[in-house]
């Protein structure tokens, strides 16, 4: 098989499943309550922050220096505002039925294309590691397929909450990965990425997923159960997202 090829092929598999694995959380939550909703949708924003926080931001500075950095989280940021503003507008989010939320459907989808943003780089980094040789890019290409599980599962969250089929979730958290196959195939073609291309990609999709953790899933918790449990819920995933991202 062409080198080039199975590379990309790999990048696919590693991110459609990786995600896909953690969107398939969504089989076992069969009718949650609003109080174990706010646990989860918390759990999921700590998530979300500690993966930012502890894992995308610092290899953004790391790889460009803080300037290219902060410029790619500032047009994440503002880039997310806008799809903030204009998405009630999208007609699957307009047309939305009195029987779903559509706050946290927009949220979920918004975070699905931080998610598949920041899948892209990985995917770079994938190709990049095969160009080097077979063992660094296989090793890579599984250390990300790990990565984006709770990302996945970060996804499905709000989508089922918010009242969308468990089918329809676990497709739409397999194509957020679409863009590691993508990223790989870049990576392969080019060989050496440039650092300020990766850091502004891994900037701009941390801006984008910090902007609907703290503005749409972490206030949308005191909605679903007021009180601190949500809190609880977040801290714990934010315990556990430091993990992951430690251990990966």
């Amino acid at each position: 098989m062409n080198r080039i090829l199975a590379v990309t092929i790999i990048g696919f598999i590693s991110g459609m499943v990786g995600t896909g694995i953690g969107g398939a959380i969504v089989f076992f939550l069969k009718n949650p309550g609003k109080k174990f909703m706010g646990i989860l949708l918390g759990f999921t924003g700590g998530i979300m922050l500690a993966v930012v926080c502890f894992d995308l931001m610092p290899h953004a500075f790391e790889i460009g220096g803080m300037l290219i950095g902060f410029a790619g989280i500032l047009f994440g940021v503002a880039a997310v505002f806008l799809a903030d503003i204009i998405m009630p507008e999208v007609p699957e989010i307009r047309s939305v039925s009195a029987g779903l939320d559509s706050t946290l459907i927009k949220s979920g989808i918004l975070l699905g294309i931080g998610i598949a943003l920041h899948n892209f780089p990985e995917g770079l980094a994938i190709g990049s590691g095969f160009a080097a040789g077979n063992s660094m890019g296989l090793s890579i290409a599984i250390v990300m397929g790990l990565h984006d599980m709770p990302e996945g599962i970060a996804m499905a969250v709000p989508l089922r909450i918010g009242g969308y089929t468990r089918l329809k979730i676990v497709f739409y958290t397999i194509v957020a990965g679409i863009p590691t196959g993508i990223g790989a195939l870049i990576g392969a073609l080019l060989g050496d990425i440039s650092p300020i291309f990766v850091s502004l990609c891994l900037g701009f999709a941390g801006g984008a997923m910090l902007y609907i953790t703290c503005g749409e899933l972490i206030p949308k918790t005191q909605t679903l159960y007021r009180g601190r449990i949500p809190t609880i819920g977040m801290l714990v995933g934010i315990l556990v997202g430091l993990y992951v991202t430690m251990i990966l």
